[in-house]
């Protein structure tokens, strides 16, 4: 992903509410899933960190990347922004496409 599409994912980004919240165990398997499952339908969220995690939130959104398959568009505070393009169902790819025009 290079940086026109980064920038143009967090302004898109910005109106959404966080989705999935990271509880002080970190990363789960439920968390993957729950990530997963939400991602599938909106090709892009918020995960937001609460105060208890005890991870590091880039070390934590490296994690959340490798299990999930999901891009880190951006870390922002203790929001990670994740992006993962559905192929059968693309609504923000298809902005994303277009913009880059």
């Amino acid at each position: 992903m290079n940086s026109r599409e980064r920038e143009f994912l967090r302004k898109k980004a910005h109106e959404l509410d966080p989705i999935v919240r990271v509880g002080k165990e970190g990363y789960t398997d439920n968390l993957g899933q729950s990530i997963l499952d939400a991602i599938a339908s909106r090709e892009l969220i918020k995960v937001k960190m609460l105060q208890s995690v005890e991870i590091d939130k880039r070390e934590l959104a490296s994690i959340i990347e490798e299990k999930t398959g999901c891009e880190v568009v951006g870390v922002i505070g203790k929001t990670i922004i994740l992006y993962k393009e559905n192929k059968e169902n693309p609504k923000v790819s298809l902005e994303l496409k277009d913009s880059l025009r």
